[in-house]
């Protein structure tokens, strides 16, 4: 069965500092694209960032310079350093992976995680 953990959300100040982990039991993780979304009260979900089996990045405008992805395949790990949070960063934080598939792409989602930047 395929697993997603996320930790590390919870209440930061704005201009602070959280570091999100996502703790994969996933067969074959090194092969899986890995990433970040949000979703905000009353908005789409959005991409974060995401990494790429070869450790190739890419971030939203909203949050380059700001936060980090980064994965450890020894440990199934991905994590999303971010900094310089902003209230607007406000959301559910939502663990992917996805893995190419003869027919149909593999598509894994964790339960979420409240990230809440405020005063």
């Amino acid at each position: 069965q395929v697993q997603l953990v996320e930790s590390g959300g919870g209440l930061a100040q704005p201009g602070g500092s959280l570091r999100l982990s996502c703790a994969a039991s996933l067969s074959g993780f090194s092969f899986y694209r890995m990433g970040w979304y949000r979703q905000a009260p009353g908005k789409q979900r959005e991409l974060v960032a995401h990494i790429t089996s070869g450790a190739i990045t890419n971030y939203a405008d909203s949050v380059k310079g700001r936060f980090t992805i980064s994965r450890d395949n020894a440990k199934n790990t991905v994590y999303l350093q971010m900094n310089s949070l902003k209230p607007d960063d406000t959301a559910v934080y939502y663990c992917n992976a996805r893995r190419p598939a003869a027919i149909s792409e593999y598509n894994y989602w964790g339960q979420g995680t409240q990230v809440t930047v405020s005063s």
